[in-house]
């Protein structure tokens, strides 16, 4: 391979990762896919355009990872949650808008994971994007009038998905302080004056680390259990805000060690949802990736 084809794909390189990303909701296997398409520039000679090919391979790769982890997820201990991913350094591009921000959030990758794979890449290209139809269809091997009946059935899966439930926004810090300073000291009348009545929180162990298999509901349930978490995490836990998948979270370690991703959402000021990766196979990504600095 010249070294004007190793440039070339390192160009497209972060945005392949964001395509990956957005496909499979796992850092690791996108660096993995990110790899693989590499290999196979590496061997494919003189390319007329470089992203649309290079976007086919990827999206494709995903396509058939997705296909066998729907069946690894079926079986996963606990809930499953996507592994997060620091996004302040444009990790996954651009994050502007409220809409771009929603599509990588982790609420909506759990959303993503009601679609089949094909459904899937149709969205994440449209949405994530901007590819029009004609483009989508080349890129999954099919016409343009299947592209959009693809995309219609996930934009009709994903609203009922959503249950009728309002978009949930990424916190205010003030909230977030007040939540932590609350549990920490085992304050249960302030945790339940910043919590929502229907307050979720969802925890990803993977049964590796001991945590909730199920979500955790009701104001009062998820105040004991903050209050009780942080109670037996003792002194050496410390906390760091971050930009989590493009929102406010919070990194919980345990001396040096990243033991914790914390995620809350909001609405009319008030937490209502927590979603918690402890699952130590899915920080390693995020360590290496500088989730270890601190704030």
């Amino acid at each position: 391979m010249t070294a004007d084809a190793v440039e070339e794909f390192e160009r497209h390189r972060s945005k392949l990762f964001g395509l990956a990303y957005r496909m499979l909701g796992s850092a690791e296997e996108a660096e993995d896919v990110v790899q693989d398409t590499f290999l196979r520039w590496h061997r494919a000679g003189p390319v007329a355009s470089p992203w649309a090919w290079l976007a086919k391979v990827a999206t494709n790769l995903c396509v058939n990872r997705l296909t066998s982890a729907r069946a690894r997820r079926e079986s996963y201990t606990g809930f499953w949650l996507p592994e997060p991913v620091l996004t302040a350094d444009g990790a996954l591009g651009p994050l502007d808008r409220a809409e771009q921000r929603e599509i990588v959030s982790l609420a909506f990758l759990v959303l993503l994971e009601s679609l089949n794979p094909v459904e899937r890449a149709v969205f994440v290209l449209r949405e994530a994007f901007g590819y029009s139809h004609r483009e989508t269809a080349e890129v999954i091997g099919s016409s343009e009038a299947n592209s959009r009946q693809l995309y219609a059935r996930a934009r009709k899966h994903l609203a009922e998905a959503r249950d009728g439930s309002d978009r949930r926004t990424s916190p205010r810090r003030d909230l977030v302080e007040s939540f932590l300073a609350a549990a920490e000291q085992g304050d249960l009348p302030t945790l339940e004056k910043v919590l929502a009545e229907d307050v979720t929180v969802w925890v990803d162990g993977g049964g590796k680390v001991g945590a909730a298999r199920r979500p955790v509901s009701g104001i009062a349930k998820v105040a004991r259990y903050f209050a009780g978490t942080f109670r037996l995490a003792g002194p050496e836990t410390t906390l760091s805000a971050a930009e989590v998948n493009g929102s406010l979270g919070l990194l919980a370690y345990m001396g040096e060690t990243l033991a914790g991703v914390l995620v809350p959402e909001t609405s009319d000021s008030r937490i209502t949802g927590i979603r918690i990766v402890a699952n130590p196979d899915k920080l390693r990504s995020l360590s290496r990736s500088g989730g270890l600095s601190g704030s």
